[in-house]
C-alpha cells in the first residue's frame, strides 16, 4: 500500500499521539493493584461490574455475540472458570481447541475493550462433572483432593503452572498489556477448610502462595475464604454480599458471584431470580463500599455432552441469566441491570474517592452519602421493608421508595435509578415448530459381549471400571433354578433386591426388562425392589448401570460412590434369601451402539437400521434433517421422550431427561431471605427440561444426522425442531 507524505508538524503530531497511547499500554504502566477501596488500574481505583460467561458452555461462534452483549450491558469484565478435565483429558494430553479455546476467548474479550477475571481453581464446582477435576487424577496413588497431600499438590500445581504459562506466552496478563486483571486460584474452599482440620488449612496457605509465586503480575482472589493470606483477597459469593467485610483493612470488598437465579436439577423446579432483587442486592453492595461485583452467571449456556455435574444437573445451564442459554437477551433483567450499571457509573468518582456515611430517614429507611474532597456527591436512599413503600425526606426533597428497594442519586439529588422501578420492556421468549423428523431405530443388544468385556467375583464400583468413559456399565451375572425349586408362591414370583449408590439403572431378566429405578439430587442412592419372573435351568440378570453426573461438590467426593455396589438377592425360594452379590459378575463398559460410535454419520452405517417403533427401551433412533432458514436459536423439543441422550452430526447435545418430573413447592417470588434461598421456582409437576439446545453452528445447510439414544421408551414421534424467538 502506498501513502501520502504530510507536513512535518502534522506527522510529527501524530507520531507523538501514537507514541503516547503506545506508551499508555506498555507492561510497565498497565499495573493493576488494589487498595482498601477498589482495584486499581493504571493507579485508578474503578468501580468494576463483571459477569461469567463459561466458555466451553457456548460454541465460539456464540462468543462474540454475548461479549458485545454483555458490554452493551455495562459490564467491564468477563470472568470465567478453566476447565482442568476439559483441557487434560488425558495425564500430559492438553487440548484448547473448538469449545476449549481458552486463549481466543480470551483474545475476544480483549478485542471488545473487556476485562478478564481469570479462575483458574483449578477446582471449579460450577455444577460441571466432578468439580473439573479430570478422572484419572482420582486414580494417581496415593491422592487426596483438596488437603495437604503431596500428588494432589503437585498435579494441581502442574496444571496452574500450565495456563499461567499459557497466558503469559500469549501475553494476556494485564502487566503484559493484555485484559486480565485478576486471577482466582481454589473455590469457595472455606467451608470445606472448616471441616477438614490442619491439613486443610495448610493446603489452603500452599495454595495462595504457590499461585502469587507464579508471578502473573496482577492480583489473586480466593472467594469464600475468610482466612486468605496476604496479598490475596478473599472474596464474597452468594445472593447477598452486604454483611461481607474482607479479612484485612487494605484489601478492597468485592463480590465474585452475585447470583442472578440457580442451576436446574432433573427432578427439580427450574429457579428464577426477580431482577427487582438481585439489583437491590447490588446496589446495597455497592452503597456499603463494594467495589467489583460479578454476575453469576451472566450467561449460563449449555452442559454439552457429559458435562453436567450433580450427579442429576440439569443439560440446561440457563441460571436465570441475563442473555439465556441461546445467546438471547432476558428482558427485563438484562435492560434493567444495565440501567443499574449506569448509574452506578455516574456514581463512580465519589465512589472511589469517600467512605460512606450513613444516615437514618425512618424505621426501615437509611441513606448512604460518598463525599470526595473533590465536590463529588452519590447517595443510595434505601427502604429495607420487605412489603410496604415510603416517603422519605433527605436534604430537603421528598423521594418516594418502594418496598425493598434502593434509589440511586449520582448528584446527592436526583434518583436516576430506583431497583424496585423496571422501565425495561418485559419480552418473553417463546419456542416456535420448525420440523419434524422422520426415524429409523436400531435396538441396543442386552446380551451382546465385545472383546472389552471381563468377568470378576463380586460387584465392583462404577467409575473405577468405566473411568467415566461412558455414562453406561452392564453388570451381569446367572442364576441357576433347579427343576423342583417352588418359586412361584402364592402366584408372586421371588423377589430380586438390588442396592446401588446411583444414579439409575434398568434390570433385564433373561433379555426382557424388569423394571427401572432412579435417585435424585437430594440422594442419589437407591433400589430396586421387584418379583422378577425365572424358569427352571439358568437365568440371567442383567443389570444396566446408569451415571448422571458425577459429583462436583463435597468434603472429599473423590471417594464417593456410583453403580451397584450391594447387596443383590433373591428372596421367596425355597432356600430363603440368596445373597448373588459375591458371584461371578461379567462386566461391559458402555453401549454397543457408543463402541460402533453409531451417533456419528460414519459410524451410523455400521449397523440395520429398521422402522422405528415407540415406546421400546434402549433403543437408538436416527433421523436426517435440513437447516431451518434464518439465524433464530434451534432446540429440540424432548417431551414425549423418556430419558437418554443426543447427538447432532457427531456432537453431543448432552443428556436429556424430560420424563423426570419436578418436585418441590412452586411458590410466588421470595425478597431477602437466607443465603440460599432460591427466589422463585417453577415447573413443579411438569418437567425439569423439555428443551434442548441445538448450536446454529453445528449445522449444515442440509443432510444433518439427528441421533438419539431412548433409555426408558420414549415416542420418538413427539420430537420437533423448534425456534427460539423473543
Amino acid at each position: 500500500m502506498g501513502s501520502k507524505r504530510t507536513p512535518l508538524g502534522v506527522g510529527y503530531g501524530v507520531l507523538v499521539l501514537l507514541l503516547v497511547a503506545l506508551w499508555a499500554l506498555t507492561p510497565a504502566n498497565a499495573s493493576v493493584s488494589y487498595d482498601r477501596k477498589a482495584i486499581t488500574i493504571n493507579g485508578q481505583r474503578r468501580i468494576l461490574i463483571s459477569g461469567s460467561i463459561h466458555y466451553p458452555r457456548s460454541t465460539p461462534e456464540m462468543w462474540p455475540d454475548l461479549i458485545q452483549k454483555a458490554k452493551d450491558g455495562g459490564l467491564d469484565v468477563i470472568q470465567t472458570y478453566v476447565f482442568w478435565n476439559g483441557h487434560e483429558p488425558s495425564p500430559g494430553q492438553y487440548y484448547f481447541g473448538d469449545r476449549y479455546d481458552l486463549v481466543r476467548f480470551v483474545k475476544l474479550v480483549k478485542q471488545a475493550g473487556l476485562y478478564v477475571n481469570l479462575r483458574i481453581g483449578p477446582y471449579v464446582c460450577a455444577e460441571w462433572n466432578f468439580g473439573g477435576f479430570p478422572v484419572w487424577l482420582k486414580y494417581v496413588p496415593g491422592i487426596s483432593f483438596r488437603t495437604d497431600n503431596g500428588p494432589f499438590k503437585a498435579a494441581m500445581q502442574k496444571f496452574t503452572e500450565k495456563i499461567v504459562s499459557m497466558m503469559k506466552s500469549e501475553g494476556l496478563f494485564a502487566s503484559q498489556g493484555g485484559p486480565i486483571i485478576l486471577s482466582q486460584v481454589e473455590n469457595e474452599f472455606g467451608p470445606m477448610e472448616s471441616v477438614g482440620g490442619a491439613p486443610a488449612k495448610s493446603y489452603a496457605y500452599w495454595a495462595a502462595k504457590m499461585a502469587v509465586g507464579l508471578n502473573t503480575g496482577v492480583p489473586w482472589v480466593m472467594c469464600k475464604q475468610d482466612d486468605a493470606p496476604d496479598p490475596v483477597i478473599n472474596t464474597c459469593n452468594g445472593f447477598y454480599c452486604d454483611y461481607f467485610s474482607p479479612n484485612a483493612p487494605y484489601k478492597p470488598t468485592m463480590w465474585t458471584e452475585a447470583w442472578t437465579g440457580w442451576f436446574t436439577a432433573f427432578g427439580g423446579p427450574v429457579p428464577h431470580r426477580p431482577v427487582e432483587d438481585l439489583a437491590f442486592a447490588v446496589a446495597r453492595f455497592i452503597q456499603k463500599g463494594g467495589s467489583f461485583v460479578n454476575y453469576y452467571m451472566y450467561h449460563g449456556g449449555t452442559n454439552f455432552g457429559r458435562t453436567a455435574g450433580g450427579p442429576f444437573i440439569a443439560t440446561s445451564y440457563d441460571y436465570d441469566a441475563p442473555i439465556d442459554e441461546y445467546g438471547l437477551l432476558r428482558q427485563p433483567k438484562w435492560g434493567h441491570l444495565r440501567d443499574l450499571h449506569k448509574a452506578i457509573k455516574l456514581c463512580e468518582p465519589a465512589l472511589v474517592s469517600a467512605d460512606p456515611t450513613e444516615m437514618a430517614l425512618g424505621n426501615y429507611e437509611k441513606a448512604h452519602i460518598f463525599k470526595s474532597r473533590s465536590g463529588a456527591c452519590a447517595a443510595f436512599l434505601a427502604n429495607y421493608h420487605p412489603a410496604t413503600s415510603a416517603r422519605v425526606t433527605f436534604n430537603g426533597l421528598h423521594y418516594d421508595l418502594p418496598a425493598w428497594s434502593i434509589s440511586i442519586l449520582p448528584d446527592c439529588k436526583t434518583a436516576v435509578f430506583n431497583t424496585a422501578k423496571v422501565a425495561a420492556p418485559t419480552l418473553p421468549a417463546k419456542m416456535t415448530w420448525a420440523g419434524k423428523f422422520s426415524w429409523k431405530s436400531y435396538n441396543e443388544e442386552t446380551d451382546a459381549y465385545d472383546d472389552n468385556s471381563f468377568t470378576k467375583d463380586g460387584l465392583y464400583e462404577q467409575l473405577s471400571m468405566t473411568w467415566d468413559k461412558s455414562d453406561y456399565l452392564w453388570y451381569t451375572t446367572y442364576v441357576e433354578i433347579g427343576q423342583n425349586e417352588q418359586f412361584l408362591r402364592n402366584g408372586q414370583y421371588p423377589v430380586l433386591n438390588i442396592f446401588s449408590a446411583g444414579h439409575a439403572l434398568h434390570v433385564f431378566i433373561n433379555g426382557q426388562q424388569a423394571g427401572t429405578v432412579y435417585g435424585g439430587l437430594d440422594n442419589p442412592k437407591l433400589t430396586y425392589s421387584g418379583n422378577v419372573k425365572l424358569w427352571a435351568g439358568k437365568n440371567k440378570i442383567s443389570i444396566l448401570s446408569v451415571a448422571v453426573g458425577l459429583p462436583n461438590v463435597g468434603n472429599h467426593f473423590e471417594t464417593w460412590n456410583t453403580g451397584v455396589l450391594g447387596p443383590v438377592t433373591l428372596t421367596g425360594l425355597n432356600e430363603g434369601r440368596r445373597d448373588l452379590t459375591w458371584q461371578k459378575w461379567t462386566y461391559q463398559i458402555g453401549l454397543r451402539g457408543e463402541a460402533l460410535n453409531i451417533h456419528s454419520l460414519s459410524g451410523s452405517s455400521s449397523v440395520e437400521w429398521g422402522q422405528a417403533y415407540g415406546k421400546q427401551p434402549l433403543t437408538w433412533y436416527k433421523a436426517f434433517f435440513n437447516a431451518p432458514p434464518g439465524n433464530d436459536p434451534l432446540a429440540l423439543d424432548m417431551g414425549s421422550m423418556g430419558k437418554g441422550q443426543i447427538w447432532v452430526n457427531g456432537q453431543s447435545i448432552g443428556r436429556y431427561w424430560p420424563g423426570y418430573k419436578a418436585y418441590g413447592s412452586c411458590g410466588g417470588c421470595s425478597y431477602g431471605g437466607t443465603y440460599n434461598e432460591k427466589k422463585c421456582q417453577t415447573n413443579c409437576g411438569e418437567s425439569s427440561q423439555r428443551w434442548y439446545h441445538v448450536p446454529r453452528s453445528w449445522l449444515n445447510p442440509t443432510g444433518n444426522l439427528l441421533v438419539v439414544f431412548e433409555e426408558y421408551g420414549g415416542d420418538p414421534t413427539g420430537i420437533s425442531l423448534v425456534k427460539r424467538t423473543i
